[in-house]
């Protein structure tokens, strides 16, 4: 299957990917689903987007500033796009404060029972890509 193809290529070097700026093919066989996508970006204890994100998710108080809001993610950026910026958003900003969701090469100082292991899944993050690409306002 072409995602085990590319899931390989995402657990490479940085240097081995060059400088696009997005990542073309889902990590998954299975379509991302925005509902899910929007229980993870809600949830504090998975995600933990509203930390530093606000989002259209008026039920959930006390969502952070320090990042941009994610209304209107769908509109600023392709799925593509979002989906890098989940994955590794230091392959586009090295300065960047957002976790890696789905990188396992180059991290410090890992808790050991967390080693080897990303910290949203492929379907979780196709699923979150959904959602941010669903919010066009």
């Amino acid at each position: 299957m072409r995602w085990r193809a590319f899931a390989a290529l995402l657990l490479l070097p940085a240097a081995a990917w060059g400088q696009q700026d997005s990542i073309p093919e889902p990590l998954t066989g299975q379509p991302g689903d925005a509902a899910r996508g929007r229980a993870i970006v809600a949830n504090r204890a998975v995600g933990l987007c509203l930390l530093c994100h606000s989002a259209p998710i008026p039920e959930e108080r006390f969502q952070g500033d320090l990042a941009p809001s994610l209304a209107g993610a769908g509109a600023r950026s392709t799925p593509e796009q979002l989906r890098l910026r989940l994955v590794d958003a230091a392959r586009l900003n090295s300065d960047t404060i957002m976790p890696p969701y789905y990188r396992l090469d180059g991290l410090t100082r890992v808790a050991k029972n967390f080693q080897g292991k990303t910290l949203l899944t492929a379907q979780q993050i196709e699923d979150v890509v959904a959602y941010l690409a669903s919010l066009k306002d």
